[in-house]
């Protein structure tokens, strides 16, 4: 590689995104792809520092300042943040700083998806906004920073301060403006950073004032002029002279409470709202601030830890297809290998064909890539704009790529299937769904050895595996099978038999039933008799079970080698009932449609829908004018004000409480 060459690339694209983002606020790439190319910039550099230019981004804060607004230099310098992706690169940080100073504390605090700016003060009354710019010289935008509520045009005190802090648009806001936008016949806005950057910059105040934007102060750039000795009594100086300082903000003495911060924060900033992108972690006391000084770009006493992308941009170079344990087919993305979420991806599913069709997705092209917590990747869409000319349109396969059986499609679906019921991928998946921890749990049979023991022949169907300890002598012959993992498998296999009836029912594999309709028809009908004689009618009086899954079940249940299994599985002695396993039943819960929105303080999300689930009552994500109850915790979303529209009865932490009995 021509090391110049590529520095002198990089640092043209980079300029160039850095214009798109920070002047025109219309970034044409996303935030990792920005990252992953700034951070392979400072290693080149790093290593081949002959190479480096004046020019180059890894030196500028910013980037060019508007000619539309007037110019302000700022008395001292903003500085950004060194942005660090992992939790090793923040116990790293952790580390530099303990060299310097011993036993230091630190503020974290929410790292708002915003604009940066500055607001000066005389005698307490605003006289003003600019924004970061270059960091040295930034944009006076004063008349329409005045617009913003949050921003105090008096302060409690007559004195003379600069404070920093970010303007952003609250997600509720986004969502009022683009709804206006679309009446209108205008293009959305995409985001709230791209929405409130456009608005504080735009030449008509008015503009600005109907955006209805927010702002978070958060730092004092001269905190001992005022006597204060640690950034937290900063905070705390802020918002007693009228600034909106965040109330999420918190002091931690070690690395364990500064990563347990992180966590909280990732799991739930769905629900905050407003957008963040992380987590800034500030070393608390101003002289180990002085101490610790800064690099000619970043304060040593500072990071931005980035929250890992659930949403990144790669290539798309080919598409292969899978076939599923009902033998449906499912094209995937392979995909130039990428980071997502702490994970390098290089498959993500494309669902069917009429979704691959629907979004004009060719082989060649730049896609989004969107994850959410285990969730498959999936492929969300192409980037049009950065086609070359050399992508292929797809073609979707007609025969199985396994047994290369003809491809069946009904009138009424989607997806292909492959035809043959005798596919040996078909099979062997349905093998893994049984065996799988949602269904019967069975330790030690995970993918690759279910695959070898197909293959090898020990176990063609669900009943074999309860005959593998008539082989347990051939087992003992493989590769990697000593006497203590063959007895822990066959355990696993016993215990199973003992398991409730909707892990049965959910590895039986029936068309539709997933792990959460498997455990509502458990408690329903208790026993699979009792299920198993169900008519269409009473299946379809259940909730959140239609006609066509009604259909399924009992056409399951009227076949013929369905009861043939089954009654291969009943002389196994395979628990047919349900056990409630002594989970308390709530009646105030039952038969209700319950949306949770918020933090709850005494109870884990996933606990509670437990509960709820138990007890007769169904969890919904979105509010409605069927949803019965809204379940209030901190720092609730949008579901709040929807629920008080529709007259939705709504529980508070204390009433959820008392209608649990705790």
């Amino acid at each position: 590689m021509n090391i110049k060459a590529r520095i002198d690339e990089l640092i043209k694209t980079i300029n160039k995104w850095n214009y798109e983002y920070y002047t025109l606020d219309k970034p044409s790439v996303s935030n990792q792809e920005w990252d992953s190319m700034m951070r392979e910039l400072k290693t080149l550099e790093t290593k081949y520092p002959e190479y480096l230019r004046k020019d180059s981004p890894t030196r500028k804060v910013g980037d060019v300042i508007l000619e539309k607004f007037k110019k302000v230099t700022h008395k001292i310098p903003l500085f950004s943040l060194e942005d660090v992706f992992s939790k090793e690169e923040v116990s790293g940080f952790v580390d530099k700083v303990n060299k310097e100073v011993k036993n230091s504390s630190y503020v974290c605090e929410l790292k708002i998806d915003g604009l940066s700016i500055s607001l000066s003060y005389e005698k307490g009354l605003l006289v003003k906004g600019a924004t970061r710019g270059d960091g040295v010289i930034g944009e006076d935008i004063t008349e329409n920073v005045r617009t913003i509520k949050t921003i105090p045009l008096k302060l409690s005190k007559p004195i003379d301060i600069e404070v920093r802090g970010e303007i952003y648009m609250s997600k509720k806001s986004l969502e009022e403006v683009n709804e206006v936008r679309a009446k209108e016949g205008l293009e959305l806005l995409k985001n709230a950073r791209n929405a409130a950057a456009g608005s504080v910059r735009n030449l008509d105040t008015k503009v600005t004032a109907e955006r209805k934007l927010n702002c978070f102060i958060y730092h004092l750039p001269d905190p001992e002029d005022y006597g204060l000795q640690t950034h937290y009594e900063a905070l705390n100086f802020m918002q007693n002279l009228g600034f909106n300082v965040n109330k999420t903000g918190k002091l931690a003495s070690s690395l364990e409470e500064i990563i347990n911060y992180i966590d909280y924060y990732h799991n739930h900033r769905e629900s905050l709202p407003y957008d963040i992108d992380g987590v800034v972690i500030k070393v608390n006391k101003i002289a180990a601030q002085k101490r610790l000084g800064y690099t000619a770009k970043y304060p040593k006493w500072a990071v931005a830890y980035k929250f890992p992308a659930t949403e990144v941009l790669t290539k798309l170079e080919d598409i292969i297809f899978t076939v599923g344990r009902t033998g449906q087919i499912t094209p995937n993305a392979v995909l130039f290998p990428v980071l997502i979420q702490g994970s390098t991806i290089r498959r993500a599913t494309l669902h069917n064909e009429d979704y691959i069709i629907d979004r004009d997705i060719k082989l060649g092209d730049i896609v989004s890539i969107i994850k959410a917590g285990d969730v498959i990747p999936a492929v969300l869409g192409p980037i049009k704009e950065r086609r070359t000319g050399n992508e292929k349109p797809f073609k979707m396969i007609d025969v199985c790529p396994i047994c290369h059986s003809k491809l069946i499609k009904k009138p009424d679906q989607v997806d292909w299937f492959c035809s043959n019921e005798s596919c040996p991928a078909r099979n062997i998946n349905a093998l893994i769904h049984f065996a799988s921890r949602e269904a019967m749990n069975i330790d030690g049979l995970g993918e690759r050895i279910i695959e070898d023991f197909y293959n090898m022949g020990f176990i063609k169907n669900v009943v074999d595996i309860y005959h593998l300890d008539h082989k347990k002598e051939e087992l003992m012959e493989l590769e990697g099978f000593g006497i203590k993992s063959i007895n822990n498998l066959l355990l696993s296999i016993e215990n199973s038999k003992h398991n409730s009836l909707e892990k049965l029912l959910f590895g039986l594999g029936i068309e539709g039933v997933g792990a959460k309709t498997a455990k509502t028809l458990a408690k329903k009908y208790k026993s699979l008799d009792n299920l198993a004689n169900a008519s269409i009618e009473d299946l379809n009086n259940i909730y959140d079970i239609g006609n066509i899954l009604a259909t399924n079940i009992y056409n399951y249940f009227h076949n013929e080698k369905s009861l043939k299994l089954i009654e291969k599985l009943r002389k196994l002695n395979i628990n047919f009932d349900y056990i409630n396993n002594n989970v308390m039943e709530n009646d105030n819960l039952k038969d209700k449609k319950i949306v949770i929105t918020g933090t709850l303080s005494f109870i884990k999300r996933e606990e509670l829908k437990e509960i709820i689930e138990n007890s007769g009552g169904f969890v919904t994500e979105s509010v409605t004018k069927n949803t019965d109850i809204l379940i209030l915790g901190e720092n609730p979303g949008s579901k709040l004000e929807k629920a008080r529209k529709l007259n939705v009865e709504i529980w508070s932490e204390a009433e959820l409480k008392t209608k649990l009995g705790y």
